[in-house]
């Protein structure tokens, strides 16, 4: 009987044994096959960013987002009563606002894609009461295949060139004369060829708006229930660039009339840009030209009018857009510790198509033309850059006619001596 007994234990210690070390073995197999997935899922993410101070002296007053830190043109003359142009005016700011936090996403394949994902923020605010307050720049996901591209999310105007635009120090990035703004949007670029790529977007609007009877909203655009769209064909190397695009934008001003009837009205309006940069060895160039109407929510100067009351009973309205021309070129050396530069921008206000009969919703409708020359100097010493520019920019005032154009009576200038510090990381 002990005989039994024993060999009974000995034959219950090995199937414990035996289960203890099989479990053992799936705990170590789960773990691994855990490890290789997670492996697989990983998920990288990349802080960065910079502080930045502006040091600003302005010459005059000036027409400018907050506290005068986004600089477009310089006021009209106001006379007072004894003749003295009240706007002649010096004013002074330091702000740090421009400060910006980003974080980049990359992780697995989706639908046999990489993917990757970018946040971007800065301490703007939303407007003058917001000053200092967090607002979103850019949020997107990215899709990439072997010959295309899916972005989804909020980046820049795809009249903006990411990949060539100004580098002054002013965060105006070369405003009203470049195209500056941001928005949600789908963009779907092929690349047939590793050198060339055709993109199409379909975009919204959010922080930079159109512009209409009740002020600056994106009710105009919302209420036209058609998307703004985008068509760019683009030509890249890595010394060169060269590309241009044609915009369309659907707006309805208003949904009733002044007599209460259903407004059955819209805006339709085109824009055409063309682009380019070259790199050298001592220096990189770019250029754009953008020639189109109601531009306002793209931060250049122009918008629309009321071309035509259609119905006298209805107060129905026509509309026509305010059409606007501008460009601008940038140089810059390639030094890696002090880089020289030199923007110079010119933009013109061409008016509508047809004689105006009512409202007019655009931006500098007083204005001809604005010219703007600013040198820059740049000082990097590992991740603290110091720069300096100074900006002259001058803009020609004067009575719009018929047709919204405007004979250049008097000419006002500023100039902006802006001192920047920058800590990157």
């Amino acid at each position: 009987m002990s005989g039994k007994r024993i060999n009974k234990n000995r034959g219950q210690l090995l199937s414990c044994l035996l289960f203890c070390l099989t479990s053992v073995l799936l705990s170590i197999s789960v773990l691994v096959f855990d490890l290789q997935a997670e492996e697989k899922e990983k998920i990288s993410l990349i802080f960065s960013g910079y502080i930045k101070t502006d040091v600003i002296y302005d010459t005059r007053q000036t027409v400018n987002l907050r506290e005068g830190h986004f600089l477009l043109f310089p006021q009209d003359r106001l006379l007072d009563p004894a003749g003295h142009d009240l706007n002649a005016k010096d004013t002074f700011h330091i702000l740090p606002i421009q400060t910006r936090l980003a974080l980049r996403i990359s992780g697995p394949q989706a639908l046999g894609a990489k993917t990757s994902g970018y946040i971007e923020a800065e301490f703007f605010g939303m407007s003058e009461a917001d000053i200092n307050g967090f607002r979103l720049r850019h949020a997107y996901l990215k899709l990439n295949w072997k010959k295309a591209e899916l972005l989804v999310g909020q980046f820049w105007h795809p009249m903006f060139i990411s990949d060539s635009y100004p580098e002054v120090v002013s965060f105006n990035t070369g405003a009203p004369f470049e195209p500056f703004s941001r928005a949600p949007q789908i963009c779907f670029t092929w690349k047939p060829e590793p050198a060339l790529s055709f993109s199409l977007t379909a975009l919204s609007q959010r922080d930079f708006a159109s512009t209409g009877p009740a002020g600056v909203s994106t009710s105009y655009f919302r209420n036209a229930a058609c998307p703004e769209l985008d068509f760019k064909v683009a030509y890249s190397q890595k010394n060169f660039l060269a590309g241009a695009g044609i915009n369309v934008l659907k707006i309805l001003p208003r949904l009733a009339t002044e007599t209460g009837y259903q407004a059955n009205e819209s805006l339709t309006s085109l824009a055409g840009y063309a682009f380019g940069r070259l790199k050298t060895k001592p220096v990189t160039i770019k250029a754009e030209g953008v020639y189109g109407g109601n531009l306002h929510h793209l931060t250049m100067l122009g918008g629309y009018a009321v071309s035509e009351i259609i119905d006298v009973v209805t107060a129905q309205r026509d509309y026509s857009p305010i059409n606007t021309a501008s460009g601008w070129i940038d140089i810059q050396t390639n030094g890696e510790k002090w880089q020289v530069g030199l923007f110079s921008g010119y933009t013109k206000n061409l008016g509508a198509k047809g004689e105006i009969a009512g409202p007019v919703y655009s931006r500098g409708e007083t204005i001809d033309h604005l010219v703007r020359i600013a040198p820059r100097f740049v000082f990097n010493a590992g991740k603290v850059r110091l720069a300096q520019e100074i900006e002259l920019t001058s803009a020609a005032y004067g009575s719009p006619d018929s047709r919204g154009r405007v004979n250049g009576q008097r000419t006002v200038t500023n100039l902006r001596f802006l001192t920047a510090v920058y800590y990157f990381f």
